[in-house]
């Protein structure tokens, strides 16, 4: 595992938890509910909309440059915002460490 991904998992444990006690405390609906009460809220709102649009078009274009999967992602971050985004690039990495390390190892072989 490398650094980016323990990275990227500790802030996916961190938002995660937030995301789950936010829900466990207001519920879903509840949680929608709060982030219409204030025109502050609401940009903070439009502002996570619009970054994660352009996370799930990173994804999707990546994924299929790679033929990953993407849906799941897509579910993901639908339901729980970043936490798509960020396991993506925790499981990206390291589908392309397992491709790399297999290319060395046939060059290796071949050589």
């Amino acid at each position: 595992m490398s650094g980016k991904q323990i990275v990227l998992g500790l802030v996916l444990a961190v938002f995660g938890f937030e995301t789950g006690y936010a829900i466990y405390h207001y519920g879903y609906v509840g949680f929608f509910e709060e982030l219409i009460k204030s025109p502050a809220a609401e940009l903070v709102l439009m502002d996570l909309t619009i970054a994660l649009s352009l996370a799930l078009a990173f994804m999707w274009r990546d994924a299929r440059e790679r033929r990953a999967a993407f849906w799941p992602y897509l579910v993901l971050t639908l339901a729980f915002g970043s936490v798509g985004p960020l396991l993506y690039l925790i499981v990206r990495d390291g589908a392309m460490r397992s491709t790399a390390a297999r290319g060395e190892r046939r060059a290796v072989q071949t050589a």
